[in-house]
């Protein structure tokens, strides 16, 4: 299997992919460790605050978008990691039997000056729920091999 590299990503794709269910024992099991606030792990005490249910952290809606794109692509790329997040946004809470999927955008792609075998490709990922609502949206560059390092650095 060939690896994905920086030339494989062209700006202006949109590709949608990932099929995931959450369920409420994990949302709980995510909270438990990482975000123990009652809308996260109390069903109960979630009906009393402003989501009015049981709701993923948005922590959890991250790792599951991580997941989403290392079965996707990530994990069958030659990528170096990331800079960081540009923005990233909670726009809707995530219950138990939501049904989650990742739409991918790739904003903008550049060689590096600095290191001429990396690229970093800009991308806008939404997360959509099973009625197609996007629940969060994620900005941020990942940096890729260069097939081709050196012959088109600037």
């Amino acid at each position: 299997m060939s690896l994905l590299h920086f030339e494989d990503f062209a700006v202006g794709e949109v590709k949608e992919y990932g099929d995931r269910l959450v369920t409420a024992e994990e949302i709980v099991a995510f909270a438990e460790l990482y975000d123990p606030q009652p809308f996260h792990v109390d069903a109960e005490a979630a009906k009393y605050s402003q989501a009015g249910s049981l709701i993923a952290s948005g922590w959890h809606t991250g790792v599951m978008l991580m997941r989403m794109n290392c079965d996707e692509f990530l994990l069958r790329s030659a990528g170096e990691g990331a800079p960081g997040l540009e923005e990233l946004s909670w726009l809707k809470g995530v219950r138990p039997g939501d049904r989650l999927r990742v739409r991918r955008a790739i904003v903008s792609a550049r060689p590096l000056r600095s290191r001429p075998t990396l690229g970093l490709v800009e991308f806008l990922f939404e997360v959509l729920n099973q009625d197609g609502e996007i629940v969060m949206r994620q900005k941020n560059g990942v940096f890729f091999r260069r097939r081709e390092a050196g012959t088109n650095a600037p």
